[in-house]
């Protein structure tokens, strides 16, 4: 089990031709850059990469709302609007929710948090990153060429055989991406199991190490099952082979099977780091040690294991049988059991703390109660009778921004806060940021909580114009949207001012525990540490009387 071994892991030397003792010299070449094997940079280029995928993403779904709020179709046509949706779903999943907290937070802060001084394989790591970046490419491309009109889900045969548009290429996209997610996973779990510091134990990682580990079982057993479902799209759409398609003799709702098989775990895959981050955050602004640290660990591998008995929820409406229906319910009503432990620990642990009410606690708690709601309306969706009129209406669309937005993009932004004067070594403008906290809070339910009634109402998903009585509740949601863009966007000013403008932080300006705050440099060396770390202590050996500095 735990790595008790005083062996130091020998991380061969690399020349970063730096004038600087910390990797993040920008004054680098660019070869440098794209050429590295330390985790450090490669977790900062994917951060810029997944930012500007963010932004593509925010742009087509501004464009749609415009579109919705008047009832007609104003400047959007059904087929152009269906073109649009779907790439904002694309390119927000598959490129900026599966890969933020991961690819950026994790790939910078796990061998921090482990006294490591790299991932167990530097070269697939950087091999990971090309192959995010080549299917992002081949995205644009889809993009350029037209887009993609099938929504994200690409069911058949409707991308088999009737859509139009760039199937095949938005099936090849998706494939080479989850190599990208694959590689990523299998790296973290070799490291988390080999590459612990002398007295690192399991039950003292952080549970954002936990969390991660979680997350890369689902990521390595389940992206190829997607993979796999997409190429078949492809192979049936080109050769005419019948795998989907029932008018070549084919099944349709395998391939529901399938996608739905890694699909749903593909949420925990979204939302498990963040609840990583999630659990650092409230342990440091709470200056309390987690509590039920075992329960919050263990629940995050109950969640990628009953992650994956839950796909049949999806497919209440699809003709399975009303005994698969009544199994697949119990089992959502099961595998929401972990994501309650946590939640209940959290204000068990801002109950009992002295809680600092500074940026990313504001995201935390932001995280909290938009979590709580995109939970409590999945329970809706989990329910046969519910699910059948709601499962086609906004109500869906509402659930899982709640879930993935209100839960995701609020951990992101609340590692992001909270990790940047590690990252950057410097601080930000505390004022600007806890305004811009506040506004994507009130953004958020102004966009997306008027979806939950208007799904209740009945208005249906997917659709360009829509009833007359509908309006004032999508103007709402429209405006809401606005607010919330404008929020986004003041952290991409502040952050950046404060890379050229911004004081030094220190090495720990948040009083936090943990080996990347305490053992090492802000922003960190090249190779993290001058010596392997000896762990003696817990993970969150908090006392109350730690200072904010920044």
């Amino acid at each position: 089990m735990a790595n008790e071994s005083t062996q130091h892991h020998d991380i061969p030397e690399r020349d970063y031709h730096a004038p600087k003792s910390n990797y993040l010299n920008w004054q680098h070449t660019v070869s440098s850059w794209l050429l590295t094997v330390d985790h450090k940079r490669i977790g900062v280029m994917y951060l810029i990469a997944i930012s500007v995928f963010f932004m593509v993403g925010g742009i087509f779904a501004g464009l749609f709302r415009l579109e919705l709020l008047t009832p007609e179709g104003d400047y959007l046509q059904s087929d152009t609007y269906n073109r649009f949706f779907t790439l904002h779903a694309v390119v927000m999943i598959f490129f900026f929710l599966i890969p933020s907290v991961p690819a950026t937070f994790g790939n910078f802060f796990i061998p921090l948090m482990i006294g490591a001084k790299d991932v167990a394989f530097p070269k697939l790591n950087l091999l990971s990153w090309y192959i995010y970046m080549i299917a992002g490419v081949m995205g644009v491309t889809l993009i350029s060429l037209g887009g993609l009109d099938t929504g994200w889900t690409v069911y058949a045969p409707l991308s088999t055989t009737y859509a139009n548009t760039n199937v095949f290429l938005a099936t090849i996209t998706i494939f080479v991406s989850g190599f990208s997610s694959i590689l990523t996973g299998l790296n973290f779990i070799v490291t988390i199991h080999k590459m612990r510091a002398p007295g690192m134990t399991w039950f003292r990682l952080p549970l954002f190490v936990w969390a991660h580990y979680a997350t890369s079982v689902i990521q390595v057993l389940g992206t190829p099952v997607v993979a796999i479902s997409v190429l078949l799209i492809g192979i049936e759409r080109i050769w005419g082979v019948g795998i989907f398609d029932p008018a070549l003799g084919g099944d349709p709702i395998l391939f529901q099977h399938m996608f739905w098989f890694y699909s749903h775990p593909a949420v925990y895959i979204m939302i498990l780091p963040g609840m990583g981050v999630i659990s650092e955050v409230i342990a440091c602004f709470a200056r309390n040690r987690v509590f039920g640290y075992e329960f919050i660990a263990f629940s995050s591998i109950a969640i990628a294991i009953i992650g994956f008995l839950v796909w049949g929820h999806h497919m209440y409406v699809s003709g399975q049988s009303m005994y698969a229906g009544f199994v697949f319910s119990l089992l959502t009503m099961l595998v929401a059991v972990p994501s309650a432990i946590k939640i209940f620990n959290w204000t068990a642990t801002l109950y009992q703390g002295n809680v600092v009410w500074d940026t990313p606690m504001l995201y935390a708690v932001g995280f909290l109660g938009l979590f709580a709601v995109g939970g409590g309306t999945g329970l809706f969706l989990g329910v046969i009778g519910l699910d059948v009129p709601l499962h086609d209406t906004y109500f869906v669309v509402g659930h899982f921004h709640y879930v993935m937005v209100g839960g995701m993009v609020m951990a992101y932004l609340a590692g992001l806060h909270f990790y940047w004067p590690k990252i950057t070594g410097k601080a930000y403008p505390r004022l600007m940021a806890n305004i811009a906290a506040i506004i994507i809070f009130v953004g958020f339910n102004f966009t997306f909580f008027p979806q939950l009634v208007l799904g209740w109402m009945g208005m249906p998903r997917r659709y360009h114009s829509y009833h007359p009585d509908f309006q004032i509740l999508n103007i709402l949601s429209t405006t809401g949207a606005t607010v919330l863009g404008i929020g986004f966007i003041l952290p991409v000013f502040y952050l950046l001012w404060s890379l050229v403008y911004g004081k030094d932080a220190g090495s720990n300006p948040w009083g936090a525990r943990g080996l990347e705050w305490e053992a090492c440099t802000s922003p960190p060396d090249p190779h993290n540490f001058h010596e392997i770390p000896v762990v003696t202590k817990e993970c969150y050996s908090y006392t109350g009387e730690e200072t904010v500095s920044v």
